[in-house]
């Protein structure tokens, strides 16, 4: 159940009429982006550790690893973007959140990565600029994730990959990314999540498909709430060392995935 660490960006012209999203609670974290247990952004590094390494695995397996340039929407700290640039890769990040750049420049071992403050709706980078375009946890934290994907897509290159993580919008997301991360983690802020802002699976197929994209591949996120860890963070109020997501077929309360962008001319 990971969070956004964006602020929330201008809004898009046809006002959403949900409840606002708190993106505002990123710019407080600072180091406590990777040292903090007692807060959801804990939760934020154990889906990173199950879903960064199938991100890196696909790409390896589809593109030439020579000069790959990636941009990471919405790094936050830094957790994608650092990664990938340890495999490499010559990556962009970009949030609106300056303290939270400020921490992912710290932790990136390379210090290669190139992190730059902007706005999704309006990216300063040329089109077909890059080979990879991701946006983890992101889409549900803005009020028009249709125009975001559109201006992804713009400045991704014919065949390159798009890859998303996002919540799906059912009572039973809700109440697990929203009511029980309330009960399980004791510093959770209010408004963290709107399960009005959530997607459905085929809404974003639908998303993608408008910015001449095709999704490729989805697949399920969810906590192994069954594990030892996990029973000890009901008792502690903390994500206790060892909490770990895994991939599930069923896409009921969140997923991820990637999108192919077509090739020009089609």
């Amino acid at each position: 159940m990971e969070t956004k660490k964006m602020k929330s960006h201008a809004s898009s012209p046809t006002q959403s009429l949900a409840p606002s999203v708190n993106n505002d609670i990123y710019d407080q974290l600072g180091e406590r982006w990777y040292t903090a247990k007692d807060d959801p952004v804990a939760l934020l590094r154990a889906e990173a550790q199950c879903r960064n390494p199938w991100v890196n695995q696909v790409i390896r397996s589809n593109f030439n690893h020579q000069n790959l340039q990636i941009l990471d929407v919405g790094c936050g700290g830094g957790f994608l973007s650092n990664r990938l640039a340890r495999e490499g890769y010559h990556v962009t990040g970009i949030d609106l959140s300056q303290e939270s750049l400020e921490v992912a420049r710290r932790y990136d071992a390379t210090q290669s990565v190139r992190y730059l403050s902007a706005d999704a709706y309006s990216l300063p980078l040329e089109d077909a600029s890059f080979d990879v375009v991701c946006a983890m946890d992101f889409l549900e934290h803005i009020d028009d994730p249709k125009r975001a994907i559109h201006e992804m897509s713009r400045v991704l290159k014919p065949g390159g990959f798009f890859f998303f993580h996002t919540f799906n919008r059912n009572p039973i997301a809700n109440f697990v990314v929203i009511r029980l991360v309330e009960w399980l983690v004791k510093n959770t802020p209010p408004q963290m999540h709107v399960s009005e802002l959530f997607i459905k699976p085929k809404e974003l197929e639908q998303f993608c498909e408008s910015a001449q994209m095709k999704v490729a591949e989805m697949r399920g996120l969810r906590p192994n709430l069954l594990s030892r860890a996990a029973l000890r963070s009901l008792w502690t109020g903390s994500i206790e060392e060892g909490f770990s997501f895994s991939f599930v077929k069923s896409l009921l309360i969140s997923y991820c995935g990637y999108a192919k962008k077509y090739p020009r001319g089609k």
